[in-house]
């Protein structure tokens, strides 16, 4: 037999088995008007391929697990309730689809991630459009590839950071999408730790009690359009390099130590066109080295942005920077970054030759926010007459303030984003 003739030959196959699975494949439905009344007796009937549909009602059967490739559909939202014992629903499949439950009252332990619905070392498994409520975690993936995680909504009502866990936790995980979940009241809304090569997009993560999102040693991630409002923190990047982060917003981050981006020793990533509005800090940078901090709005925060000693070579350009009570603090009179083009509404200087930018170097680092940032209780003065001759006086004889922290071509108008 020619090579094109059994390359034919196991085409032909491979589509015969397929439609004999396909042929074979069956539904089950469980609820009291068919007869099965058990998730537990369909899973064990049913077997690969099959889809099993729950109707309506309430399921309290424990640990539920799923071991072979089943689509597992919810009708008008069953309840499968962990009383506060269990975790809810364990699969440890590939080729798997959850869809559709509402899924409840987890067990809870300080020795074991308990959750709603866990992933067990796994690929191409999809969770969607479920309601997780009152877990102790939500979602959890450990050791699984290419599943998609999207459209569920994650209710929480931790009162501690150490007696809840996350929504969405993702551990040694590989090339996940997660989208358009939202997730409120965990520790923290969406975590991925050693997890690479995943998107994150159209997530909303709102008052969580650590992070909205928190990234530990996850490399080469993307996470666009999202919202993260009202957390201890917006979005935590640590021990992390080649991160994309863009379209986001991050509002309303208001409190002691609290931030829109933390970055922690960070390299080589992008923060393009977010926006940072009513945060204590809009981004707190330590360690971080090569970031490009482009076309971003930074508008009514406390600080705009605060950049350690410890940070090199990060690139902020072509932000605009409105309303904010300081733009940039920190901690050094050394300065290896670089800033451009950017608008500062606090900028005095002028333009005579009409391009667009100014004449003069904007310094955007004030005697003032200095002094602060040293002795918080001076916050006391801000706005009083002592501040402002101040601020006068450093401008016109600099002494303190890192005269190599400046904008050498400010933008007159805010950038268009």
């Amino acid at each position: 037999m020619s090579k094109l003739n059994k390359i034919s030959a196991a085409l032909m196959l491979l589509v015969w088995n397929g439609s004999v699975l396909h042929a074979w494949s069956k539904t089950i439905r469980v609820g009291r008007q068919f007869g099965v009344i058990n998730i537990k007796e369909a899973i064990r009937m049913s077997a690969a391929g099959d889809t099993i549909l729950v109707y309506k009602g309430v399921y309290r059967e424990g640990n539920i697990v799923i071991d072979k490739p089943l689509v597992f559909k919810g009708i008008d939202k069953p309840v499968l309730d962990g009383v506060n014992k269990y975790e809810v629903l364990s699969v440890r499949s590939p080729h798997v689809v959850v869809d559709g439950f509402h899924i409840k009252s987890s067990g809870q332990s300080s020795m074991q991630d308990i959750a709603g619905i866990r992933v067990y070392n796994t690929h191409h498994v999809t969770v969607r459009n479920n309601l997780l409520d009152g877990n102790f975690f939500g979602i959890y993936l450990q050791q699984s590839k290419h599943c998609v995680i999207e459209d569920n909504r994650l209710l929480a009502y931790g009162k501690a950071e150490h007696l809840i866990g996350n929504g969405i936790h993702c551990w040694k995980s590989d090339s996940l999408t997660i989208s358009g979940n939202r997730a409120q009241g965990h520790r923290d809304g969406i975590y991925l730790e050693f997890t690479t090569n995943t998107r994150v997009y159209r997530n909303v993560s709102h008052e969580n009690l650590r992070y909205g999102l928190h990234f530990m040693f996850a490399h080469h991630n993307t996470y666009t359009f999202n919202t993260f409002s009202s957390n201890g923190a917006g979005v935590a990047v640590m021990y992390t390099h080649h991160v994309h982060m863009q379209n986001n917003t991050f509002k309303d981050n208001w409190g002691d130590s609290a931030y829109g981006i933390l970055l922690k020793e960070i390299s080589d990533s992008q923060i393009e066109n977010n926006r940072f509005s009513g945060n204590t800090t809009g981004i707190f940078m330590e360690g971080a080295s090569r970031i490009q901090i482009k076309k971003n709005e930074f508008r009514s925060n406390g600080w705009a942005l605060k950049i350690q000693a410890s940070c090199m070579e990060n690139q902020v350009e072509a932000n605009n920077f409105q309303g904010n009570t300081f733009d940039v603090a920190t901690n050094s009179s050394l300065v290896l970054n670089t800033f451009d083009k950017n608008y500062w509404d606090k900028y005095e200087g002028y333009d005579l030759n009409k391009d667009g930018v100014g004449d003069v170097p904007y310094r955007p680092v004030s005697l003032y926010s200095m002094i602060v940032e040293r002795f918080p209780a001076a916050m006391i003065l801000f706005r009083s007459f002592m501040v402002s001759l101040l601020d006068r006086t450093e401008k016109m004889v600099p002494g303190i303030t890192p005269e190599q922290l400046k904008d050498t071509l400010p933008a007159m108008k805010p950038v268009r984003l």
